[in-house]
């Protein structure tokens, strides 16, 4: 997926896989074993959650073989017609979902090969923190091809899920709110973001997380583009607001800080410049994709 979709836009991060996810084949156990027993399957090495890098600086595939024998097989997709798999370990492995070692190599991974693996690290996750029914508690199974488990007791079936997270950036004239959480690298300010909550609409959303967190309020509300965020498992919605205000109230049970910036200071942040008021979010999250637009849409 690329912004604007015109030559040379900038491709959102986890975005652009390749990969065929062979819905067809899931339904059918019999179809998934025989992928599974196929000289040309392959599977995505993994260290803990996250990847093992090849030679040329790609994911690194390996044998089948190479699971362990307790190991359930997820099944990615096919990969120029051959079958790709993931093992989700097992129970008693520890899976810390909330690692960032991963992002010291996402910036060098091919777009394609960071989008297959944001799904397998999602899948993964949520499987590990499936393995009982959330209806009775007792145990699940995998079923197709690991893209659904099952309860053994009460039959309910259950998905891998998406949570929809809104991201945007609310501007008053020439000037951008960015924030901060608390802990992030230093100089470190991004776009807001937030859950979208039951019955709300994603301008809502928007608006609320904004007041929430900077006490403005939000006027019209503009959709920019998404981006699967698999830490664990968003739907990062991204969207522009116009602010009404730009007097800030800061909760800072949720942000660390807030400045107004200018097209100026984007600009600075976005090339690297040492001098700049703020360190600009990385090229792969959705807020780096916000600035680069706004910058372009304010001239």
């Amino acid at each position: 997926m690329s912004l604007g979709g015109g030559q040379g836009a900038a491709r959102i991060g986890f975005t652009g896989a390749t990969i065929d996810r062979a819905d067809h084949l899931r339904g059918d156990p019999a179809a998934i074993a025989q992928a599974a027993s196929s000289l040309s399957a392959r599977l995505l090495r993994l260290d803990g959650i996250d990847p093992q890098l090849s030679d040329d600086g790609g994911l690194a595939w390996g044998s089948l073989a190479e699971a362990s024998a307790d190991a359930e097989l997820l099944f990615l997709g096919l990969a120029e017609g051959k079958p790709r798999f993931v093992a989700l370990p097992p129970e008693q492995a520890d899976i810390d979902a909330t690692s960032r070692t991963v992002w010291r190599v996402l910036p060098m991974l091919p777009a394609a090969d960071a989008a297959l693996y944001g799904a397998a690290r999602s899948l993964v996750d949520w499987h590990a923190r499936h393995r009982h029914c959330a209806r009775c508690g007792n145990g699940t199974t995998l079923a197709k091809g690991g893209w659904q488990r099952n309860c053994t007791s009460c039959k309910a079936q259950h998905f891998p899920r998406t949570d929809p997270v809104v991201i945007m950036l609310g501007h008053h004239g020439d000037d951008v709110l960015l924030g901060r959480q608390h802990g992030w690298p230093d100089g470190r300010y991004s776009a807001l973001a937030g859950f979208v909550e039951p019955g709300e609409a994603i301008e809502e959303a928007v608006r609320r997380e904004i007041f929430e967190e900077a006490g403005i309020r939000a006027g019209a509300v503009h959709y920019v583009a998404s981006q699967p965020w698999p830490f664990p498992s968003s739907l990062m919605i991204g969207c522009v607001a116009e602010l009404i205000t730009r007097d800030l109230t800061l909760d800072t049970t949720e942000i660390e800080d807030a400045i107004w910036a200018t097209k100026a200071d984007v600009r600075a942040a976005l090339a690297g410049d040492p001098a700049a008021p703020f360190v600009a979010p990385p090229p792969f999250a959705i807020a780096h994709t916000l600035l680069v637009h706004w910058v372009a849409d304010q001239g």
